[in-house]
């Protein structure tokens, strides 16, 4: 359902001026709702694109691995950290997408699957390193856009990186141990 929600926010914002939803780290105390609405503005077509497709994936593994609603508190928790972990990168005066939520969801998943045993362990140990390797091949510390060939948006490895570990640091705190469906 989160997922869902963050598709319907992108797609309501997407006829809106940027300047009013997106990140902007001079007026993250004045704006605090920009936390939130930032992931709903996209720079282009192709931007949403990319973000709503990967909005669907990540719904079916949540689907399918069933998680259940601590793991969507903890995803739905660091939604507005994701973009709190930008501060850190300055430079970046302007940020919106999915992509930096997208990311945190993945490392929710990715916890609550090495929480379980089995097959869906190795699952979420190939997740965790796949999300490690494409966070450390977009190297967030070499600076705030990357522009990628073919596209008409910049990158923002730095939200990436952000939601990745916000993704993590709530997906430890909100989920258990326990909650391995049966096989």
């Amino acid at each position: 359902m989160l997922a869902l929600l963050l598709a319907l926010a992108a797609l309501l914002l997407q006829s809106q001026p940027t300047e009013r939803w997106d990140w902007q780290p001079a007026l993250a105390w004045q704006q605090p709702w920009r936390w939130w609405s930032a992931a709903a503005v996209h720079w282009s077509a192709h931007h949403l694109q990319m973000n709503l497709a990967g909005a669907v994936l990540l719904a079916w593994l949540g689907w399918r691995a069933a998680l259940g609603w601590r793991a969507s508190a903890a995803w739905a928790l660091a939604w507005p950290v994701t973009q709190l972990g930008l501060l850190l990168q300055p430079a970046l005066a302007h940020y919106g997408g999915l992509s930096g939520v997208l990311h945190a969801g993945l490392a929710v998943l990715a916890v609550q699957l090495l929480r379980r045993p089995g097959r869906e362990r190795w699952l979420g140990g190939l997740i965790a390193g796949g999300l490690l390797l494409k966070i450390a091949t977009e190297q967030p510390w070499a600076g705030p856009l990357r522009q990628v060939p073919g596209w008409d948006f910049a990158l923002a490895p730095a939200a990436h990186l952000s939601g990745a570990l916000a993704g993590l640091l709530c997906g430890l705190l909100l989920t258990r141990r326990d909650t391995a469906r049966p096989a």
